[in-house]
């Protein structure tokens, strides 16, 4: 698979999301995220994302362990601070599963929201345990919305002296949001930055500003949420499509299926084009998309290497 560079280091134009790995909405078993990892490894995929918030640490371990007898400097691994993570014993041994926060993960810990140094270094050692590694390729704030003074301070000069002392290879913000990451650009020292849902073939908010800063200032950006939570993931829009993880409106899925029909006009997929259209732009380094399952992964690359051509490209732009 071709590669990209985030500073010093290069990653697969897909990568792979692991949230799915931390059992997001439903349980997936040990065999499945091994698998899922194993196949991702098979078609190309060097570029891994997790966060300590996906399962409450149990992404984190999963990929650890279907990483551990990789070569090490064939593969880049990426988690978050930001949700620093508390031992709730009680709660686990009660049989409480982390389902307020979308994880069908035993609630082993809760979230405190932390950006301060100490609290952005706890949980850098933490990831580091999980995931059985001595140093952590890239290291993204996480959600920061509510806390840019935190984040933008003390959160990001953590980073950096964790950089600087070689844990941390690049550091930068990952949010929902274009305008937050246009700051984080033009007023820290960051190398990347993780742009979920907005920088897609349907939602292109994140081109107004936050594309052209970041290739003038040499930032690169990672694309999530490439499927808007999955309304782009079907060559058809349903009537039920969600959108930004709810129902989604009337116009959006009108909007979605224009885009669907031209598509079809040139004997291409929703999702082929959903998956590759972020990465018609030279700033973005790779798109992450979630996987739960090696047929997951497999359909994923398959959507990648689908050839659409440049007369497509037009017509999808116009549309």
């Amino acid at each position: 698979m071709r590669q990209r560079a985030i500073a010093s280091l290069s990653v697969s134009e897909v990568g792979f999301g692991a949230a799915q790995l931390g059992n997001l909405y439903r349980e997936t078993s040990d065999d499945e995220a091994s698998g899922a990892v194993d196949a991702a490894w098979q078609r190309g995929i060097r570029y891994f994302d997790t966060a300590p918030h996906y399962g409450v640490g149990l992404s984190e371990r999963r990929l650890g362990a279907a990483l551990r007898t990789r070569p090490r400097d064939e593969f880049v691994v990426s988690t978050k601070v930001g949700r620093r993570l508390v031992p709730t014993p009680e709660r686990a041994a009660a049989g409480i599963l982390d389902l307020d926060d979308g994880f069908a993960a035993p609630a082993t810990h809760r979230r405190e929201w932390d950006f301060s140094r100490d609290g952005v270094l706890r949980s850098i050692e933490g990831s580091l345990d999980r995931l059985g590694l001595d140093r952590i390729d890239i290291a993204y704030l996480h959600d920061p919305d509510d806390h840019w003074d935190d984040a933008s301070s003390t959160g990001v000069s953590a980073l950096i002296e964790l950089r600087d002392q070689g844990v941390v290879r690049a550091v930068g913000a990952g949010m929902n949001q274009a305008a937050m990451l246009v700051r984080f650009i033009e007023r820290c020292d960051i190398d990347v930055v993780m742009v979920a849902g907005r920088h897609t073939l349907l939602d292109r908010s994140a081109q107004d500003r936050l594309l052209p800063l970041a290739a003038e200032r040499d930032v690169a950006v990672v694309s999530a949420a490439v499927y808007n939570s999955g309304l782009l993931s079907n060559p058809v829009v349903r009537d039920d499509a969600t959108y930004d993880y709810g129902p989604a409106p009337a116009d959006v899925i009108a909007h979605g299926r224009r885009l669907a029909e031209v598509c079809t006009r040139h004997g291409v997929t929703l999702p082929e084009a959903a998956v590759q259209y972020p990465l018609r732009d030279a700033a973005v380094a790779s798109v992450v998309v979630g996987m739960r399952t090696a047929d997951q992964v497999n359909s994923t690359v398959d959507r990648y290497e689908a050839p659409i051509s440049a007369e497509t490209w037009q017509e999808l732009e116009r549309a």
